[in-house]
């Protein structure tokens, strides 16, 4: 039934800022089945020769994403680096108490590092603030970025690496406001920890971009004055702050849970605010750019953390993603991009099996999760410059939180092609809206395609036994008359609108 509809415009020269593609990034930790069970099976019928599965390995691969964060996460507060190097069979078994779990190292540096240029991307590395401190973080990097002739950088070399790695981007630690951190400290604590971290590493690498740790929840009490006092101690060596949220849907609020990508944007614009405080309080010309470094829908069939403790590779934060997720996902997106000119790196937490968009089970076969979709089709057609996209858009009343529009949307344009793509959710659960938008300052363009993805029952997920039930449908074409682009946004739906010159 279609009762409203909404209206657009898009101008090629509202420009939010040049998409920077490492917004497009993923997460492996050292948590649950993401790695052991997951990117990693030495017995599974599709493992190369250092055990990863070559079926999940191509699945992240067609993702296209440039950076992978590295080890984690909570796992890296009480990581010894160096029991992850190497010969592999002299490797210890370690207690992991971040998730109560043991920890092989048979996945250490040098094979994440092999992966990772096996799915064509980057490695964005971690290093240990919560146990562990200064001269280690230094060690770590030496071992890693310098070429030669000191003492971790030969021993790099006796493991087998004669060319170093030249990791680019380096986390300070991770989530050190939360008291759940393993070693958490309070703000001024840590700011003069990164600080002075950060100051050595760059001495040994002046190339690389730290990542300081901003605030992991906006729940927290500590919130945003963690982050204005880190960014005291620390402004000068951070190029990013990192910031981290979740969205999950609560008992059975379904329409607050789909409006919920607006806390997303009020955090974001929170955050951006502190940081520019920051900045004029130190009178400085350097603008703090943001890592969104762990992101994503929660899957409203998850599990929690209630594994066996002290086992290799429990199940912990596993579940599907039903259609209600994956909207949600899709706002998250679109937010992201909307923030692009701030937001430089973005990493979706995480990649396999913890809230993964690839999925796994105990009998080896693997299989896509709902959000994977959205997430491929971003990185594919939302390269180039995001642009605004005005909207006037029906609105829905929803307790707690307002007047929240049922449409959401931003557009990015591909200078080298001249593609331009459209990104849009629709919150209704029963109404297909018309979409109408003017298109100001493009010529040439005529015609186009959508393709949606859409399910009238939000609790519908993907399973290993029915894995194409949340997929994109067949593209539709789309004409453009009098600039003028009008699409049909289904009811409860993720929708990309191409358009080619």
């Amino acid at each position: 039934m279609t009762l409203q509809r909404a209206k657009a415009v898009i101008d090629r020269d509202f420009e939010i800022s040049q998409v920077d593609p490492r917004i497009y990034g993923g997460f492996i930790e050292h948590m649950g089945r993401c790695v052991y069970g997951g990117i990693y099976d030495l017995e599974h019928g599709q493992a190369d020769k250092l055990g990863f599965r070559n079926d999940v390995k191509q699945m992240v691969k067609d993702l296209r994403m440039p950076i992978i964060r590295y080890p984690g996460g909570n796992f890296v507060s009480g990581f010894n680096w160096e029991d992850s190097v190497g010969p592999r069979d002299q490797r210890p078994i370690r207690m992991d108490a971040a998730w109560k779990s043991l920890e092989s190292n048979q996945v250490g540096l040098h094979e994440f590092a092999q992966w990772a240029e096996q799915v064509d991307s980057t490695v964005m590395m971690a290093a240990n603030l919560g146990t562990r401190g200064v001269a280690e973080a230094a060690q770590l990097l030496e071992y890693c970025n310098v070429r030669g002739g000191t003492s971790f950088s030969e021993l790099r070399k006796a493991h087998g690496q004669a060319e170093p790695y030249g990791f680019k981007v380096w986390c300070l630690g991770n989530e050190m406001d939360g008291p759940w951190q393993i070693c958490h400290k309070s703000a001024a604590e840590y700011g003069a920890l990164a600080r002075e971290a950060g100051k050595v590493m760059k001495r040994i690498d002046p190339s690389i971009e730290l990542v300081a740790c901003g605030s992991s929840s906006n729940n927290l009490p500590t919130y945003p004055e963690w982050d204005a006092t880190v960014l005291d101690a620390c402004y000068d060596v951070a190029d990013y702050l990192s910031v981290h949220m979740y969205l999950s849907q609560k008992e059975k609020d379904l329409p607050a849970y789909l409006a919920s990508p607006l806390k997303m944007d009020d955090y974001l614009r929170s955050i951006i605010a502190t940081c520019d405080y920051v900045k004029a309080k130190k009178r400085s010309a350097k603008t703090m750019y943001l890592s969104f470094d762990e992101w994503n829908a929660v899957p409203s069939t998850w599990k929690g953390n209630d594994a066996e403790p002290w086992i290799t590779a429990p199940a912990l934060c596993e579940g599907s993603f039903t259609m209600a997720d994956t909207v949600v996902f899709g706002g998250m997106l679109i937010t992201l991009l909307k923030h692009s000119d701030r937001v430089r790196i973005a990493c979706l937490a995480q990649l396999v099996n913890i809230f993964g968009a690839v999925m796994t089970d105990q009998d080896g076969r693997a299989w896509k999760q709902s959000i994977y979709y959205p997430l491929l089709q971003a990185s594919a057609y939302g390269r180039g410059t995001a642009l605004h996209v005005s909207i006037h858009s029906p609105k829905v009343a929803v307790e707690g939180v307002g007047d929240v529009p049922l449409v959401d949307a931003v557009a990015v344009l591909d200078e080298e092609t001249g593609r331009l793509a459209v990104f849009a959710i629709n919150r209704s659960l029963t109404d297909t809206l018309p979409l109408e938008q003017e298109l100001r300052g493009f010529g040439g363009y005529k015609t186009g395609e959508q393709v949606s993805l859409a399910n009238n029952d939000p609790q519908a997920v993907n399973t290993v036994e029915a894995p194409d039930v949340l997929v994109p449908g067949a593209s539709t074409p789309l004409t453009v008359a009098d600039n003028k682009l009008r699409a049909l946004l289904p009811p409860l739906s993720w929708n990309v609108l191409l358009l080619d010159q």
